[in-house]
């Protein structure tokens, strides 16, 4: 279904206007007129008992809103920008997902219960840019960790029509399209970089990863969302990771392990940077012909400067008075 917008509509004033007016005329003629004819009194009272309805197709519209028309069933058309319109008074404005709450902007609930905005009851369509904020979803990784992810979704009603009739309601549409791209994406993935794992689906390992990869992980999960909801005349604008976390089952064994690569990897550096200084300094002993030493004392030194080097704390030293054999 194509969306008609309905031109040449802001009229209301002018409507109101003569409404008005003739309600004034009538009851100023019967005041005024000793005799009034038949057919002319017939007339004003059936205009006074019925020409009322025509207020009922006075419409007010702000600034990106919306509102969709259908009579007796049939869409004729939407009303888009702000102003005063009058339409059909038997039109009636149709919006599915009216009283639908959920996490994002402008569905928030009334902090006094029962005294709600008239703007969340109402049957316009927001053309706003809204963020939706789903749940945290609980996902296994391509590795079988379970993580846990939220998302932040920017998202705009472009087509009217389609999103009122080709999709039950659209919000929860939205929201329901969020969550299934959230765990086609994240699987893909592993948390972190693992070895023999393809991201990209080019039969290539590569470096992908949650937590090193997020701008891209988030892109493709605007994109996925975005090819979900194409047929309810929505546009995603973009997607944020907004929580992104091992599970708390598991959380704590991973916490270690992170902590026992991080260990690894500075002792790595110490050794690196600790056998490059044993070599200079051999070297330069050598170069400078500051002493003679044996194997055997080469490697006693070696030995000795490793553990000062390597060491967690700081080494004492040792005054050897003697000889040095």
């Amino acid at each position: 279904m194509e969306e008609i917008v309905l031109q040449h509509k802001k009229n209301g004033i002018l409507v109101l206007i003569l409404v008005i007016a003739s309600y004034l005329a009538i009851i100023m003629n019967f005041i005024m007129s000793r005799r009034v004819h038949p057919l002319v009194g017939f007339l004003s009272i059936i205009w006074l008992a019925f020409g009322w309805i025509l207020l009922l197709g006075l419409k007010v519209l702000k600034p990106q809103e919306a509102l969709v028309l259908t009579l007796f069933g049939k869409y004729i058309g939407t009303l888009k920008g702000e102003g005063f319109y009058f339409v059909n008074p038997f039109c009636q404005a149709v919006n599915p997902a009216a009283k639908t709450k959920l996490n994002q902007s402008g569905d928030v609930k009334s902090l006094f219960g029962a005294r709600e905005s008239v703007e969340m009851t109402s049957r316009k369509i927001s053309l706003k840019v809204m963020t939706l904020n789903n749940a945290r979803q609980k996902i296994n990784d391509v590795l079988g960790n379970p993580v846990e992810i939220g998302i932040a979704v920017t998202w705009r009603v472009t087509d009217t029509a389609k999103a009122v009739f080709a999709v039950d309601n659209y919000k929860e549409y939205l929201s329901l399209m969020c969550d299934t791209a959230l765990r086609d994406i994240v699987r893909i993935y592993p948390y972190d970089v693992a070895q023999n794992i393809d991201t990209t689906g080019d039969g290539r390992p590569d470096e992908g990863s949650l937590r090193g990869s997020s701008t891209v992980v988030a892109e493709r999960i605007r994109e996925q969302i975005q090819a979900n909801v194409k047929d309810a005349g929505i546009e995603i604008i973009d997607a944020k990771i907004t929580y992104l976390a091992y599970a708390q089952e598991i959380a704590a064994v991973m916490l270690q392990r992170q902590q026992a690569s991080a260990i690894i990897d500075a002792r790595k550096m110490i050794v690196d940077g600790a056998v490059g200084m044993v070599e200079m300094a051999l070297a330069k002993l050598k170069e400078d012909d500051v002493v003679e030493l044996d194997p055997e004392r080469k490697a006693a030194m070696v030995s000795n400067l490793l553990v000062v080097l390597c060491g967690n704390h700081d080494a004492q030293p040792v005054v050897n008075s003697g000889s040095l054999y």
